[in-house]
């Protein structure tokens, strides 16, 4: 028999890859088909739980064993170790540590100390830590248990007449409990729910989401995508039948810029808006332009819905209460140009100063109406989603990922907002619920736990000359610091690579749709000519739209020509070797400077200069000459952007080894200057090696200079370790000595 059609899910259920896996895989298996569906649940959202027997590793008798979704974890990319383990009798049993309330169905202070107990139902030493939600998959008579977060589902459960609309909806196969926050009493109400209607198969979970379950996974599974089928079918008729996208939402109020407009606002206002928000810690932009949430910020009850709040407890934690909306007056034209571009970013710029005060504003207002005598301290008020009329949304995170994440859930929100407003009228959480969520003694723990944040963690570095050599090797040190990194070069093939190559190694996130640019993961691989400064600028606007800014710049792109056994160059070599490496340094800086000052945020710019520049040696006249020049450029415009951005130097002695400044037939020449015997069969290692050796012989430290010595003082350059030092020259040459000042 074919498997069942779904018009609004996936069915990704295969009996053959299911038969092939143990119970525990089974679940871990029903669970990833589950998270790759956005409309079922969003990312870290739901659980899903399977009771199966096992061997008690004590007694050896045969004892039924929770296995549910532990704390964190997302069920897309959850493995076995993301479940934890938990004697199903015990969980049971503390039931009676918790006592036989007559208030059930209201918060407890004895919620937040039942967590704790989980922990001596642990079975088999099992280290993952167990979800809050929990109870409600132990106390649901049923072996295995799904709870997800389908739009359609929340669109019913924030809806007015949710009570109504489950039941003529779902009939008796679907029970109603009113919201609760999640944990020991929430899981009890659904036990009695259960005892009292035994045909029912799922429960509609108030401003929540929704829980089913059955004694077979794959018909657990198939009932997940029947009950959000059959939800978000009524929303589809009901939405037809109140006019679709024509009167979704009111209605139109503004109309879209055009995409390459949207792309000229976006690169002029997104590093100032980085700014704005960057206070006290930095974030890391995403922006999303595409049809959906376009209809949403551009129509008449955008305001209105937006000032309501988010109603899932998932979607608030990642967007805040609220977002910032920001009002703006229907502004078109029929040339959109520069002057009209100017005049638009300076009109958002004002109107979202005057949004962002009230925001914060009414964020501590929030705080200070709903705080407990034991809350933690109010976090960043700043907001981390900003809806703008005809443009779109910038989602704001600590890092790229949680930045599309953020989107992601608000996204989320937006179709909830949408199919409840078809069927009937969307509400959100009340704002108490809310704080108590946002603020919730047991989530504060949960970011205590949390790893401290790496050194260059929030921070985006543009590595320019990341295609190959010291630039690939100072990109590959900085993201292991938690650096975002735009790897620049002049092929862009080149810095693509080693976008690839990091991003291969550390993921890339969940993407959003929208602006193609900011659709990327923790690199981006660009291609720039540095001695053409349109070609800089457009790089630049390209970052601010992939980030929403930057911090710093490391500059290692160089060439190099020898000069001929007369000392002669062409000039027009000259002229090339000088615009790299001296008047490209010099465009970068310039042009980054407006861009720095935009954001009003500290940042950093980093030279390769060399060894050269203050040792003279034949046949390198050019290259040591522009070296020279760029040791003062770095002190120059160390004066010229201060106070905000600091301006060093890094220079090197000869590096061979990785260097694509050294293909074969230039090692040969060298190894032929120096009378160091070779062969022309020689591998071209063993080649490389031998000029290696040559070079390393001649310092003090007796060592190969390597391009990971060079990345290793860029990277001491862009933290904060020497934040007093601009203006000056690192040496790392292994110490040579004719180098020494003088």
């Amino acid at each position: 028999m074919p498997e069942k059609s779904y018009k609004f899910v996936h069915n990704l259920w295969n009996d053959n890859e299911a038969a092939a896996l143990d119970p525990v895989a089974r679940l871990v298996y029903r669970s990833n088909k589950l998270g790759s569906d956005q409309r079922i649940t969003n990312t870290g959202g739901g659980n899903t739980s399977a009771k199966i027997m096992e061997k008690d590793p004590l007694t050896g008798e045969s004892v039924e064993v929770l296995w549910v979704k532990g704390s964190g974890g997302d069920l897309r990319t959850s493995n076995r170790e993301n479940f934890s383990s938990l004697y199903q009798g015990k969980l049971i049993s503390l039931q009676q540590v918790y006592g036989n309330r007559s208030d059930k169905w209201l918060k407890s202070a004895a919620e937040d100390d039942m967590v704790a107990m989980y922990n001596h139902t642990t079975f088999n030493l099992n280290p993952r830590a167990s979800s809050i939600d929990t109870p409600l998959h132990a106390f649901i008579p049923a072996k295995h248990v799904d709870h997800t977060h389908p739009n359609a589902a929340i669109s019913i459960a924030a809806s007015a007449r949710c009570v109504e609309l489950t039941k003529e909806i779902f009939g008796d196969e679907v029970a109603y409990v009113p919201w609760m926050r999640p944990g020991f009493e929430l899981g009890l109400a659904m036990q009695t729910i259960c005892h009292d209607n035994p045909t029912t198969k799922g429960i509609m979970m108030g401003q929540h989401g929704l829980i089913n379950w059955d004694d077979q996974e794959k018909a657990c599974y198939l009932r997940s995508l029947d009950l959000i089928e059959k939800a978000a079918q009524h929303i589809h008729t009901q939405y037809l039948a109140k006019g679709g996208d024509a009167t979704v939402f009111g209605g139109s109020l503004h109309a879209t810029l055009p995409e390459n407009v949207r792309y000229k606002v976006f690169s002029k206002l997104l590093p100032w808006l980085r700014g704005q928000v960057g206070t006290p810690k930095r974030s890391v932009g995403t922006v999303q332009d595409d049809e959906k949430i376009l209809r949403f910020v551009n129509s008449k009850e955008a305001f209105r819905l937006s000032e309501l709040g988010t109603s899932c407890p998932d979607h608030f934690l990642r967007t805040k209460i609220k977002p910032l909306f920001v009002n703006l007056p229907i502004s078109t034209s029929e040339t959109y140009d520069d002057t009209w571009v100017d005049g638009f970013v300076a009109e958002l710029k004002k109107n979202l100063s005057v949004g962002l005060v009230q925001y914060r504003k009414d964020y501590a207002d929030y705080y200070h109406r709903c705080k407990r005598s034991n809350s933690p301290a109010m976090r960043d008020p700043n907001p981390t989603v900003i809806l703008i009329p005809s443009l779109g949304m910038v989602a704001w995170g600590k890092d790229k990922s949680e930045s599309r994440v953020t989107a992601e859930f608000y996204n989320c929100a937006v179709e909830v907002m949408r199919g409840a407003e078809a069927i009937d009228r969307y509400i959100a959480l009340p704002q108490q619920e809310a704080f108590d969520i946002e603020y919730w003694l047991l989530e504060e723990a949960k970011l205590k736990r949390m790893p401290a944040e790496k050194e260059l963690a929030r921070q985006v570095v543009i590595v320019i000359g990341a295609g190959s050599g010291i630039g690939k090797e100072v990109a590959h040190r900085l993201v292991k610091e938690g650096a975002h990194i735009v790897c620049v070069d002049m092929k862009a093939e080149s810095a693509q690579a080693t976008a690839k190559e990091i991003t291969d190694k550390y993921g890339v996130g969940i993407g959003v749709a929208g602006t193609g640019l900011s659709n990327c993961g923790l690199a981006i691989g660009l291609g720039c000519d540095i001695t053409n400064r349109s070609s800089v600028r457009t790089m630049l606007d390209q970052v601010a739209l992939a980030y929403g800014g930057f911090d710093s710049i490391c500059i290692t792109a160089g060439v190099f020509w020898p000069s001929d056994t007369t000392g002669h160059i062409p000039d027009e070599k000259w002229a090339f070797i000088f615009n790299v490496n001296v008047t490209g340094s010099y465009i970068v800086g310039d042009e980054a400077a407006k861009t720095w000052r935009d954001q009003g945020l500290p940042g950093s710019l980093v030279l390769t200069t060399s060894a050269n520049a203050v040792v003279a040696k034949k046949g390198s006249v050019g290259y040591d000459c522009s070296k020279a020049a760029a040791n003062h450029l770095v002190r120059e415009l160390a004066i010229e952007l201060s106070p905000f951005v600091r301006v060093n130097g890094v220079a090197p002695a000869t590096v061979v080894q990785g260097s694509a400044m050294f293909p074969r037939d230039r090692v040969i020449g060298s190894l032929a200057k120096y009378n160091i015997p070779f062969t022309e069969e020689e591998a071209t290692d063993s080649l490389v090696n031998k000029l290696a050796k040559f070079y390393a012989d001649r310092t003090l430290t007796k060592s190969p200079i390597t391009p990971a010595d060079q990345a290793e003082a860029f990277f001491i350059l862009v933290t904060q370790r020497l934040s007093k030092t601009t203006g000056q020259i690192i040496t790392v040459d292994g110490g040579l000595h004719e180098a020494f000042l003088r």
